[in-house]
C-alpha cells in the first residue's frame, strides 16, 4: 500500500494471539495508516527483542500479550532535583522534578524550586530513554493483557505508525515528535515540531495519582498538542480524574506559535478540577457532541482571541459553512464555555474530508464508556 504522511491513534481490544492484528481503520486525519501491514503478528521473546523490533526498519506486527516491565531494566539514579514552588502537598504526596539537562538550574525554573531534595528514580522511565519507533509498525494488545510498563515511546521523523489495545504505565509515556502516522491510546506529549496528522479513538486517560501537581489525586500533564500545523482528530475519548492540560492545544509561549487544528467529537470528560478540559493558545478548534462531567473549566483561552466554535444547539452557523447542523455539547455540574468564531468553520470546511463523523450527544457517555480503553474492542466482519 502507499505510504502516507500521517499520525495515527486508534483503540481496540484483539481477542487471541492467532487473531492479532489491527481491528478496524484509522478515520478523521489520520486515516490510511497501515502501520505494519500484511506483516506476520508475532510477540517477541524478551524484553531487548521487543525493543529491537519497535525500533528497527522492518514492517511489524507486534502482539503483546502480557505486562511488559522495563522497571529496573537500566538500573536506577540517585541525584539532586528539585521541589517546584507549585509543590505544596505534605507528606511527600507532591511531584519534584528530576534535572533532566539541567532544567532545575534553567533561568526560567532556578528561582522557583523550593529545595534541591536528593531522589532517586528508575532510569528506564525518563523521556531521553524512551524507545524511538521505527516506522511501519503495528503495536498490538491482547484482550486486556497488552501491557508496558515503566518505559515510553518516542517518535521522531518515523511514519505509518498504528498502537492499539495497549496500556502504556509508570512513565513519561509518548512523546511523537516529527512523527508521521501514528494510531494508539496513552497520555502524549506533540510538539514542538509537526506531528502532522494524528488520529486519538476510543482511549481512556486515567489521571489517578498518588502524587498530583496539585495535591488532589488528579494528574495534571495529561495530554500536550503544540506541534507545528498539525491536524488532530480526538473523538470517543474517556478523560477523567485530571486537573490541567487535557488537553492544551498549540503555542508553548509567545515566541512559538504553532497553529493546531483540533476536531473533538464525542469525547466524555469526567471529575476535572482545575482548567482540566482544553486550553487552547494559538490554536483552532471545532468541538461537537462532547460531555463535560463535573468539570470547573470545561475550555480556557490562553489568548485574546477565541479560537474555538462549539455549538451549544446543533444548528446555529453550521448549516451555511459546513453544510450540515453541528452537534451539541453537553455541560453537567461544569463551567461555560463559548464557541463563537466561525472562521474555524471556514477552516474545518477547507478540511471537511479529512474529519471524523459526529455522532447526536444522547449517544456520547454510553459509547464511550462501552469503547474506551484497554481490552473492549468487538470483532468486526
Amino acid at each position: 500500500m502507499v505510504s502516507i504522511n500521517a499520525l495515527a491513534i486508534l483503540l481496540f481490544s484483539v481477542i487471541a494471539v492467532d487473531a492479532a492484528g489491527v481491528i478496524g481503520k484509522a478515520e478523521g486525519f489520520a486515516a490510511g495508516a497501515t502501520g505494519g501491514g500484511t506483516a506476520a503478528a508475532a510477540s517477541p521473546k524478551d524484553l531487548n527483542e521487543l525493543v529491537n523490533w519497535l525500533s528497527d526498519g522492518v514492517a511489524r506486527t507486534i502482539v503483546l500479550d502480557k505486562t511488559w516491565d522495563f522497571t529496573g531494566s537500566m538500573g536506577s539514579k540517585t541525584e539532586k532535583g528539585c521541589t517546584p514552588l507549585s509543590n505544596t502537598c505534605t507528606n511527600g504526596a507532591g511531584q519534584d522534578s528530576v534535572d533532566i539537562n539541567g532544567w532545575c538550574e534553567q533561568a526560567a525554573n532556578a528561582n522557583q524550586a523550593l529545595a534541591k531534595p536528593t531522589i532517586t528514580y528508575d532510569v528506564a522511565g525518563i523521556p531521553p530513554n524512551a524507545i524511538k519507533l521505527g516506522s511501519n509498525k503495528s503495536i498490538v494488545g491482547v484482550g486486556s493483557a497488552g501491557k508496558i510498563k515503566g518505559r515510553g515511546f518516542y517518535i521522531a521523523g518515523a511514519k505509518n505508525i498504528i498502537i492499539q489495545n495497549v496500556d502504556i504505565f509508570g512513565v513519561e509515556m509518548l512523546s511523537p515528535l516529527m512523527a508521521q502516522i501514528f494510531y494508539g491510546s496513552i497520555m502524549i506529549t506533540m510538539g514542538p515540531g509537526a506531528s502532522n496528522r494524528v488520529s486519538i479513538t476510543n482511549s481512556e486517560f486515567d489521571g489517578t495519582t498518588l502524587w498530583s501537581a496539585k495535591c488532589n489525586n488528579h494528574h495534571y500533564w495529561t495530554l500536550y498538542f503544540t506541534g507545528s500545523q498539525d491536524t488532530v482528530t480526538f473523538k470517543g475519548n474517556y478523560i477523567h480524574i485530571t486537573s490541567g492540560r487535557g488537553p492544551k492545544v498549540g503555542g508553548l509561549h509567545s515566541s512559538v506559535e504553532p497553529i493546531v487544528f483540533f476536531q473533538a467529537a464525542n469525547n466524555y470528560w469526567s471529575d476535572i478540577q482545575g482548567v482540566g478540559g482544553i486550553a487552547f493558545q494559538i490554536g483552532e478548534g471545532a468541538k461537537e457532541g462532547n460531555i463535560f462531567e463535573n468539570a470547573a473549566t470545561p475550555v480556557l483561552f490562553d489568548i485574546p482571541s477565541n479560537p474555538l466554535w462549539s455549538s451549544s444547539n446543533g444548528v446555529a452557523g453550521c448549516a451555511s459553512i459546513l453544510g450540515r447542523n453541528c452537534q451539541a455539547n453537553n455541560l453537567a455540574a461544569s463551567g461555560s464555555f463559548a464557541g463563537t468564531n466561525t472562521d474555524v468553520l471556514t477552516v474545518a470546511k477547507s478540511l471537511a474530508g479529512s474529519l471524523a463523523a459526529v455522532a447526536d450527544v444522547s449517544t456520547t457517555k454510553a459509547n464511550v464508556l462501552k469503547n474506551a480503553g484497554i481490552g473492549k474492542i468487538q470483532m468486526m466482519s
